[in-house]
């Protein structure tokens, strides 16, 4: 089976970019748009549907098995990681359109620069400054919180978040709230004041990100548990023991 893949480019950021269209054939149901864009790169006899021929594509990627993030992108007006995309769900439109993100600088073709979520990492103080012990209540949502990839795609649908707002988006408040949940209480009032401020106060909770992260993680029982805590100051729910 042949697709379309219909792939927007640019050789660095200064240039306009422009689309590249390659018909790629589907090795199997299984393979992945990152599985193509890798073998598109091995092979010096590609050419597009104009007869010209494909340079190196660039991209991100790393794990190639959902852990990292580092291939996220958007695949048909949807963020999504490549290496988690199968081309055989696009078999009846038989055509797939490949964008970098867009809340991001970038680098080349779908390659961009996500450093500023690991600087606003670093600016938020994301870490304990004591030794902690993590709870029983604050277990699951600490488990949860550090499945986040930071790859972005919570931010790409986020109509408020822009790199250089003081709103740091989605992908701080989930590792924020693992923070919140486990934090002595000589850290929370500090924290709590940065986690108002670059957080709760900018995000408009339309909830676009809510079905987006490609790891699965429930963002919205995350948000709703950290605004509890941080804001309205309502203490976590115990589980009750069984007698």
């Amino acid at each position: 089976m042949k697709i379309k893949l219909d792939i927007l480019r640019r050789k660095n950021q200064n240039e306009q970019p422009y689309h590249q269209i390659i018909e790629y054939e589907i090795q199997d149901e299984n393979t992945t748009l990152a599985a193509a864009l890798t073998d598109i790169n091995s092979r010096s006899d590609i050419k597009d549907m104009e007869g010209k021929p494909v340079g190196k594509i660039r991209w991100e990627c790393s794990c190639m098995q959902k852990k990292c993030g580092a291939c996220a992108m958007v695949i048909n007006s949807v963020p999504r990681l490549a290496c988690d995309t199968k081309l055989s769900e696009f078999q009846k439109k038989g055509k797939v359109t490949v964008e970098p993100l867009r809340k991001f600088p970038v680098i080349a073709d779908l390659a961009v620069d996500r450093s500023i979520l690991f600087e606003n990492l670093k600016t938020l103080k994301m870490w304990f400054e004591e030794e902690t012990t993590v709870n029983e209540q604050s277990i699951e949502t600490s488990y949860e919180a550090s499945r986040c990839l930071q790859c972005g795609c919570c931010l790409e649908v986020c109509p408020n978040f822009c790199a250089d707002t003081v709103f740091k988006g989605m992908a701080a408040i989930v590792p924020a709230s693992r923070l919140i949940a486990s934090l002595p209480d000589v850290q929370k009032k500090e924290f709590f004041k940065t986690y108002r401020k670059n957080m709760y106060e900018g995000c408009g909770k339309s909830l676009a990100c809510r079905n987006i992260c490609p790891a699965g993680i429930n963002i919205e029982k995350l948000l709703v548990n950290s605004n509890a805590a941080a804001v309205w100051k309502i203490p976590p729910l115990r589980k009750k023991r069984r007698t």
